[in-house]
């Protein structure tokens, strides 16, 4: 509504002519059906008013200056305007219906408040293909809606006010404000959002100039320590290693802590990701509510507990212990029958032409009455059929007592009341329940056992059949036989069958189902002698008397539609006109027109029927209430009912409603009515109202509020007790002691008119049936038993009975009580018009990290726009915790008609809870705060310099403490008789098995059908190293020592390319291809390899030459600068003069570039000694000599892969069988195919063959085994790696393949690093693996401790296979450089043969080379040993098993690299355990990865499954890293299958992630940035 200070009020449309007036509800009926543009309403309606609008002003400031009184005679009569009623009766928005005036107000006033603090929230980016919402009928389902009924949200019918009309500006005006600086917080974030859709960004930066976002003085800041690492940009495929554009290092990543994203300023503004983040940070850095002192310090051990401590200034109650409250005497009425079913027997026989219950058609018409005689008749039959006829005359069906479901529909009121007597006078116990199919009635129908339902002929056949006719076994009910009523079916009683009547006890009579807070359904078992005294009460208390008239339009199979409308009336001889929930939607004024032409005495309604009348009010002028002597609003326990019935009683005062005929009563299914206003003598004063303090009313306390109106809550009260009824307040938890005076506590009733239990739940019964009052001391006050009702409420003065919410709503956040209803009707009153749809919001808490959370669900109208949402949202914040001084955890829009509803239209509010934990709400916006609210975070944690208990790596070693050490074999003890040991040199040993066996086959290359494309003797490998070495000298003209860059798919080219280059005495890099589809992302890193290795030649086949100097190359890299390019393909046969031998074996053998997980590119020098002290190494761990045949399926570029695939087989004189791993994409099968047809025992493969044949293979085994694959073959099955082992992967991996003998003993995995590629091997000898379980939480502080399996927060760890001949481990303390105790977290240090002679880098740093590569320990070594670093956490464990050497064997365990962790809150996290809690959460997720950025957390997740799941994931990823690692996500991005960058050892490349995150380059579905 354009400008909203023109918007005339009610009143002052009152005043316009008729058929303006009709125009206008017209065009307002247009724009909530979606017919017409908010722009082309507003427009259409300036011109309808502008004759008028200077009248309209006037009038407008006339009614503002107009003091607001209490009573509610003026502010109701404004709102009498009735465009605004006319709108919904075809099905528009009905969200008028809450508000309150009063409550409005407030919520504006806060929300103005809010507006001075200035602050913009990032908007979430959304890919515009999602959630792209279709008009509601396309994409939601049909609507039964009808707005909601009593369950959900709809109670707070509220008068529209004056004040509401000039409520919040639209979005222009706030956006023009927002660019001037003062913005509430959702202005900047709207003009984001513009900034995007037209794709400019840099209107964000705009936004920033001018709007001031204002620091307060050092909060808790969330982003305090730097954790971060090198950045690079381009976009990555998976399976590629990438460096970063232009940075190399040879260093170690603990000396690089700062970088260029260190910063905020070190990112290009115009980049939107990053100012999105810029924003996030300078909103998080307002304070938090809690001060400082409420955090509480986790010492390493200690579990978080708890809350924050209660503030003390919290109001107290301060009045004296309340003392039961009585109710009026029961009287004692002579002619009372002795029991309901004989009040129908005397009625029946006696008055059997009087009117009992009319029922009304679709259209709101009387189409049926029900006359005593009919009922008693017909009830009869129905009796005599239950008792006598379903069974045999020796096995009958039913016996009394049994239980019999119940099943109509609700527009079959005279139906249900004859099956309802019936089963009374047969005495069997019927069970109402509500439509045929909730598994939860299912499970009430098992626990009451019951095996019958009696229904009509028309619900029969409505109901789901089998195809052979058979009605259909809903989901969890039992087997039942279903019964038809209708009168053909029944058969007459013999004229001597009497039913058996006896005067009403304690024996159940019917079962009333109530729904939990958690959604379980129990049944309120009622007994006879309640129900007589109940309506003996209603009577009493409602003055009914013979003939009267009453109009029902509630439920009547339970709660006061029930008692009042079926069983007072026939108590008392009264006639019910039952109006369905059905006609209500069709004619909302249906009740009003039946009171008026029945001249009806009482009327059963709820608020919203009220509501209802009031919009459809000037369909009829002419309708008189006068006869009314009880409008009994049965949801007057709700607090928001209080606005309903003034602004009801302004509006229909004139039709005749009299004042003191409004009775509002409060009801619940166990203590049935609790209280009830007695109708009023005309003139008397009407009761007064409590104004109450929210706050107050939060600590549980009633204060009048007189301050601050903004956050008030109006009650009105629900009458005194019941007759014959006591009535206490007692604390909500725990004992039920009595509350003080001046204290809100669960309302309680003593009285037989209650339940007696909840059908077959006994330990619940007694807790909530059977309750004694205790007193402060916890001495039971008297021996009368009293019921909890399930109300919150107070008794006031004069005994007047107040209701101030549910148990059921009930929200505890922190220690303080806030009422669902209460914030759904704060929701609303926040221009939510364009927003919600048909006011549908569901409130409820979860409970995350020792708290409970509010989380806000409201379902979107489905031509709201994105914009208009986020605003509402951000607003909808501000107003809660304005009016409720609470955070909302999460506040999520759902598609319309899509939140679960109950039978009466209502929002199922448990089920919606389900499905937003389990990630199945589908919400298409999500706005999550946990920043704001998740106060009880422990303490970060301060490093302490020095050494002591607090020092950072606990375990410095103490005095005869064993020193966390480890060692493989001694390899000088080792007797070999092998001639290899004579040979140096690689070279030497290949020339020498040429000689000796020249046709022994070293090399078998396969392809992806499994047949050999290539094989290799050792002769034709030494031929083809000659001519290969020849061609460098001629073409190449390198001297020795000259570098030379192999550029080779996985074969035995590379390998002889290799061996070529020995033989030429030049330095080998290989050097992986790049991909021909995705060079401008693969190309970079090859370049930069040559580049860095200085290499003066390239090796290559002749179609990568090619592709080299493409067109598509030059795009990528400057191609004109590359060195000599060689291609292999066509050699000469010419034979070297003579090969080269290099002096010492210290010479340099190979380079090994690799870039790390960081994005690091790192070359390590090898020289020949270290390469044959690896070949030694391996082949005697792995028992490895000429006649064994090992299968490799790895990648061949660097590491223990390289040394697999081109070194072992010329050293140990295995053979090999080559499978390049891409080849699996073509055929999963291939690996473990070829396994099985050379029955080969060994066989090494990587972390991503595995998940391959994981994923791939996991619904074939059958295939397998019909295919005859065996793998009982496999002695060794290693995974080659550089990471912690992923036990859960080789655990499903061994189970997968243990049917086809995979033996679970066989898989394996090595370590290495880029220091030394392998410090472990399992081999074949030696104590199998073992695991240990640790604690998560001591691993964040650097700590190591074991734990039993299924602790919780454990990580189960697995060595990572022996150590290999030769090597030797500390573990150190990486600051202090001192050795730590066993079982104690530090850096692993590494001695041995093969280790790397150093970094090969441009500049040489020495400085790096010594800490990297011979350090020495700063105490505890005399023997002074060089280590070699490997940048990775782990810890030596003695075991029990004993290794080959007969000593106790140490257990190697690596948790994971150092440069990898990120530093959060003063503790160090491994980025996979972050990860692997968040893919168990939900099924969609592919992978997920995480990182840092200016310290906030960013989780982006890979969804699988369908796009509208996306936004499902944001609240599971936040709760689950809260959870379990106490960190709050900051951000939350989801994205395609793919995206996240994986290298061919199967790691995860996060840098390059976060660097393409921060470039806006990963297309993201969906982006949340947590508040």
């Amino acid at each position: 509504m354009a400008e909203r200070g023109l918007e005339p009020s009610p009143a002052a449309v009152a005043a316009l002519p008729p058929e303006v007036r009709a125009q206008l509800a017209e065009l307002e009926l247009e724009l909530s059906e979606g017919d017409i543009t908010q722009k082309g309403y507003e427009k259409k309606r300036s011109k309808l008013l502008s004759p008028y609008s200077p009248q309209t002003q006037e009038t407008d400031s006339a009614v503002q200056k107009e003091p607001r009184n209490q009573t509610p005679a003026p502010s109701a009569a404004q709102t009498s305007a009735p465009s605004k009623y006319h709108r919904t009766r075809s099905g528009g928005a009905r969200d008028e219906r809450y508000r309150s005036d009063i409550h409005t107000e407030a919520v504006q006033a806060a929300l103005a408040k809010h507006k001075e603090q200035k602050m913009a929230l990032p908007m979430p980016t959304k890919r515009r293909s999602t959630f792209v919402q279709s008009p509601a009928d396309a994409c939601t389902p049909p609507d039964t809606s009808s707005a909601s009924e009593d369950e959900g949200s709809l109670r707070r019918q509220a008068a529209l006010s004056a004040a509401l009309q000039q409520s919040l500006q639209n979005a222009e005006s706030w956006i023009n404000r927002s660019i001037q600086g003062s913005s509430t917080s959702s202005s900047a974030s709207s003009t984001l959002s513009h900034g995007e859709v037209k794709g400019t960004s840099g209107s964000l930066a705009d936004v920033f100039a001018n709007t001031r976002i204002e620091n307060f003085s050092a909060p808790p800041d969330v982003t305090t320590t730097t954790s971060s690492s090198s950045s690079s940009s381009s976009i990555r495929p998976a399976n590629i290693d990438l460096p970063p554009s232009g940075i190399v290092k040879g260093m170690h990543k603990g000396s690089n802590r700062s970088s260029l994203m260190d910063t905020a300023d070190g990112v290009p503004v115009s980049s939107r990701v990053s100012t999105k983040i810029q924003q996030l940070l300078n909103t998080l850095k307002r304070p938090k509510r809690p001060p400082l002192k409420e955090f509480f310090v986790d010492d390493s051990e200690e579990i978080v507990e708890g809350i924050p401590q209660p503030d003390p200034n919290q109001p107290k109650p301060e009045g004296r212990q309340m003392t039961p409250v009585k109710g009026e005497p029961l009287g004692v009425i002579c002619n009372w029958p002795p029991a309901l079913e004989s009040a129908l027997q005397r009625w029946g026989t006696t008055q059997a032409k009087c009117s009992c219950l009319t029922a009304l058609d679709m259209t709101g018409k009387p189409v049926y009455t029900l006359t005593y005689g009919k009922l008693w008749s017909r009830s009869l039959k129905l009796a005599y059929t239950l008792l006598n006829k379903l069974g045999t005359k020796n096995e009958p069906v039913l016996k009394p007592g049994d239980r019999v479901a119940l099943v109509y529909p609700n527009n079959d009121p005279v139906m249900f009341m004859v099956a309802f007597y019936g089963c009374l006078l047969a005495e069997v116990i019927p069970v109402p329940i509500e439509d045929a199919g909730g598994q939860q009635i299912g499970f009430l129908l098992g626990s009451c056992g019951i095996a019958l339902a009696l229904t009509s002929e028309v619900c029969l056949k409505g109901l789901p059949k089998t195809q052979n006719g058979e009605i259909v076994q809903f989901k969890g009910w039992p087997r039942l036989k279903w019964v038809v009523t209708d009168s053909k079916y029944l058969s007459k009683p013999p004229k001597d069958w009497q039913p058996h009547i006896s005067p009403a006890g304690t024996e159940p009579a019917y079962i009333e189902y109530k729904t939990s807070k958690e959604g379980s359904v129990m049944g309120v078992t009622v007994s006879r002698l309640a129900m007589l005294s109940h309506c003996q009460a209603l009577s009493q208390a409602c003055n009914y008397s013979e003939g009267e008239t009453i109009v029902n339009v509630l439920d009547f199979k339970k709660d006061a539609g029930l008692w009042h409308g079926m069983f007072a009336n026939v108590m008392n001889k009264m006639h019910t006109i039952s109006v369905p929930y059905s006609v209500m939607k069709t004619c909302p004024l249906s009740w009003v027109q039946r009171v008026h032409a029945h001249k009806a005495k009482v009327a059963l309604v709820k608020c919203r029927d009220l509501h209802w009348a009031m919009m459809a009010h000037r369909d009829q002028r002419d309708v008189s209430l006068s006869s009314l002597r009880m409008l009994i609003v049965t949801d007057g326990a709700n607090p928001w009912s209080v606005s309903s019935c003034d602004a009801f009683l302004s509006l229909f005062q004139s039709h005749g409603l009299k004042p003191e005929a409004i009775c509002p009563c409060a009801t619940s299914a166990e203590a049935m009515t609790v209280a009830i206003r007695r109708p009023g003598v005309p003139g008397a004063p009407l009761p007064g109202r409590a104004i109450l303090s929210m706050n107050g009313l939060s600590y549980g306390v009633i204060r009048v509020n007189t301050e601050d109106k903004n956050s008030a809550l109006t009650v009105q009260d629900v009458g005194h007790v019941m007759p014959g009824g006591m009535m206490c307040i007692v604390k909500p938890d725990g004992p039920p002691q009595l509350c003080k005076t001046d204290e809100i506590g669960e309302i309680c009733v003593s009285s037989r008119t209650g339940g007696m239990m909840y059908f077959g739940l006994a330990g619940v019964t007694k807790n909530t049936f059977e309750v004694i009052p205790v007193n402060s001391a916890g001495s039971p006050v008297g021996d009368v038993p009293f019921i909890r009702s399930g109300l919150l409420g107070f008794v006031g003065p004069g005994s007047l009975v107040f209701v101030v919410g549910k148990m059921d709503g009930l929200l505890m956040v922190s220690g303080r009580r806030h009422n669902a209803d209460d914030i759904v009707a704060t929701g609303l009153a926040v221009e939510s018009i364009k927003t919600v749809y048909r006011g549908r919001i569901a409130v409820f808490s979860v409970s995350v990290f020792y708290d409970e959370r509010i989380v806000v669900v409201a379902e979107q109208r489905p031509d709201a726009s994105e914009e208009d949402s986020f605003q509402w949202m951000s607003r909808v914040l501000q107003a809660i915790d304005s009016i409720h001084q609470v955070g909302v955890y999460c506040l999520a829009l759902v598609p319309a008609n899509t939140l679960p509803k109950t039978p009466l239209g209502g929002i199922h509010i448990s089920q919606t809870k389900q499905l937003f934990l389990e990630g199945s709400l589908h919400p298409c916006n999500i706005l999550m705060c946990p920043h704001t609210c998740v106060t009880n975070l422990p303490k970060p944690r301060q490093k302490q310099p020095g050494v002591g208990p607090a020092s950072v790596m606990v375990g410095n070693l103490v005095a005869g403490k064993r020193i966390a050490q480890a060692a493989g074999r001694d390899l000088g003890q080792i007797e070999e008789n092998d001639l290899v040991r004579k040979h140096q040199f690689l070279a030497e040993i290949l020339q020498w098995r040429a000689q000796a066996t020249p046709d022994h086959v070293l090399f078998m290359l396969l392809n992806a059908k499994g047949t050999t494309v290539c094989t290799a003797s050792c002769l034709q490998l030494h031929k083809r190293a000659e001519r290969i070495a020849s061609v460098l000298g001629d073409k190449g003209h390198l001297n020795a020592g000259d570098n030379v860059v192999l550029l080779y798919p996985p074969g035995i080219e590379l390998i002889a390319a290799f061996y070529g280059c020995l033989y030429a005495g030049c330095i080998p890099v290989t050097v992986r291809p790049p991909h021909a589809q995705n060079l401008t992302a693969t190309l970079p890193t090859v370049r930069m390899i040559v580049d860095v290795s200085k290499a003066a030649c390239i090796l290559t086949s002749q179609t990568l030459m090619r592709l080299l100097r493409s067109r598509e190359a030059a795009a990528a890299v400057d191609v004109k600068t590359w060195p000599t390019i060689i291609d292999t393909d066509d050699l000469p046969r010419k034979r070297l003069p003579q090969l080269y031998k290099p002096p010492t074996p210290e010479m340099l053998a190979y380079l090994d570039f690799s870039v790390s997980t960081t994005g690091m590119l790192t070359g390590v020098k090898m020289s020949h000694s270290a390469v044959n002290a690896l070949c030694r190494a391996i082949k005697l761990q792995c028992e490895l000599y000429s006649s064994r045949q090992i299968a490799i399926c790895l990648d061949p570029y660097c590491g223990l892969g390289f040394a697999l695939w081109c070194l072992c087989s010329v050293y140990s004189g295995h053979q090999s069988v080559l499978i390049p791993p891409m080849e699996l994409e073509n055929n999963l099968f291939l690996w473990l195919a070829t396994v099985n047809q050379y029955k080969i025992r060994d066989t090494f493969c990587s972390y991503s063959v595995m998940e391959l044949c994981t994923k791939g293979l996991g619904n074939q085994v059958e295939v397998l085994k019909t295919r005859g694959i065996n793998l009982s073959c496999i002695r060794t099955c290693v995974v080659v790696a550089e990471e912690r082992p992923r036990v859960a992967l080789q655990q499903s991996f061994s189970k997968l393949f243990k049917d086809i003998g995979l033996s679970p003993r066989a898989v394996s995995t090595t370590f290495g690093s880029r220091v030394n590629v392998a410090i472990c091997l399992q081999g074949t000898s030696g104590p199998d693996p073992t695991t240990v379980y640790v604690d998560l939480k001591s691993l964040r502080h650097d700590r190591v401790r074991l734990v039993e399996r299924g602790a919780p927060q454990s990580l189960l760890l697995s060595e990572s296979g022996k150590i290999l001949p030769g090597v030797k481990v500390v573990i150190v303390n990486p600051e202090t450089k001192g050795p730590v105790g066993d079982s104690h977290l530090g850096e692993i240090w590494v001695n041995s043969p093969h280790t790397a002679s150093g970094y090969y880098t441009i500049y040489d740093s020495e400085t790096l080379q010594a800490d990297h590569f011979n350090t020495r320990l700063s105490f505890g070594d005399a023997a002074q040993t060089l280590w070699a670093r490997t940048g990775y956490l782990g810890f030596v464990r003695r075991t029990e098993l004993t290794a080959a050497t007969g000593e106790r064997h140490d257990a190697l365990y690596v948790v994971g690299a150092l440069d990898e962790t990120l530093e959060l809150r003063g503790l160090r996290y491994h980025p996979i355990d972050i990860e692997t809690s968040v893919s168990r959460i939900h099924r969609s997720i592919a992978e997920c990865a995480v990182f840092t950025w200016t310290n906030l957390l960013v989780v982006v997740v890979e969804l699988c499954g369908s796009e509208q799941e996306a936004l499902d994931l944001v609240p599971l990823v936040t709760n689950v890293v809260l959870e379990e690692h106490y960190l709050i996500v900051g951000v939350v991005v989801v994205v395609d299958p793919g995206v996240i960058p994986i290298n061919s050892r199967g790691e995860k490349q996060r840098m390059h992630l976060r660097d393409s995150f921060l470039a806006d380059q990963l297309d993201p579905i969906y982006v949340a940035y947590n508040m």
